[in-house]
């Protein structure tokens, strides 16, 4: 799945594994364990846990300009690399695509999102199972780059949004929500301890696997991408805001979006912080909570 123009032919082709796993993953699992066990040779591992802003009380937040540059150095990465990100072959479709928004964020030229890592894997291609090497050869000196803020909107953007929905006379934006209908409804609870579930009022519930094949975990094909969009309502003329738990999921749908090329990327941004620091930061008694 391209997600930039075609690559300069002097770039390196660098595979980039964005794995990572719930924090109840039942399993255990960490994108860590995953990408030591099984993954593309060459590949190097870049941890959404470590590559954050780490002044921000919230999970993974989309890191300083400063820090990204840092970590892109520290994996001897350029910034005229070719990066192929992928997920995990257990979970297919998931975390990559937070990994690709970052690099979209920070104006990486050019980067891919593999869709997916269990095809590649259950068709035969190659894969090293070799324990991973600790060190990066040659670190480089990647530029800091330029925030794009026009790809992310905060708390008290959404906030307003979600006053003003409903009102006459409003511009109508679309608040789409990938977490489990479970959570959204309020009748499940979060994965993280202590966090109310439930969804902001007047935002559309779309979970993530109504996006994938089933079996494969990949994105669907555009035309049925554009169907599901479709059934729940959507309208590609209206500005769109993704959001999930903690904007892993919610960059999925941003990605599909875009794949399905359902309304312009001008018009999308995802919300960084999601459920994890709205369920915080709002309050039922402002009616900015709901449950079903």
């Amino acid at each position: 799945m391209a997600m930039n123009e075609r690559s300069p032919p002097t770039s390196r082709i660098v595979p980039l594994c964005a794995a990572w796993f719930l924090p109840n993953d039942p399993q255990g699992r960490t994108g860590r364990k995953v990408f030591a066990q099984k993954r593309i040779p060459g590949a190097r591992f870049l941890d959404i846990d470590a590559v954050k802003d780490e002044d921000s009380p919230y999970p993974h937040m989309l890191p300083t300009a400063e820090r990204f540059a840092q970590a892109m150095s520290e994996l001897g990465l350029k910034r005229d690399d070719d990066l192929i990100v992928y997920d995990t072959h257990e979970l297919g479709i998931f975390s990559a695509p937070r990994v690709a928004w970052m690099l979209q964020v920070f104006g990486h030229p050019n980067f891919h999102i593999l869709n997916n890592f269990r095809l590649w894997v259950e068709q035969g291609f190659p894969i090293d199972t070799d324990e991973p090497s600790s060190d990066i050869q040659e670190k480089t000196d990647y530029p800091i780059p330029t925030f794009d803020v026009d790809r992310v909107i905060t708390f008290r953007g959404v906030r307003d949004i979600v006053k003003e929905l409903g009102r006459e006379g409003s511009e109508r934006i679309q608040i789409i929500d990938a977490r489990s209908a479970g959570r959204f409804s309020g009748n499940e609870p979060e994965p993280r301890p202590g966090l109310s579930s439930g969804h902001m009022p007047g935002s559309i519930n779309l979970p993530l696997p109504e996006i994938l094949d089933p079996k494969t975990k990949a994105f669907l094909p555009e035309e049925e991408l554009k169907k599901v969009f479709q059934s729940k309502g959507l309208d590609p003329g209206k500005p769109i805001v993704t959001t999930c738990g903690t904007g892993v999921m919610a960059a999925a749908l941003d990605t599909a979006l875009q794949a399905a090329h359902f309304g312009p990327r001008v018009d999308r941004r995802v919300y960084d912080g999601s459920w994890t620091e709205w369920a915080q930061r709002a309050s039922g008694n402002d009616g900015l909570i709901e449950k079903v």
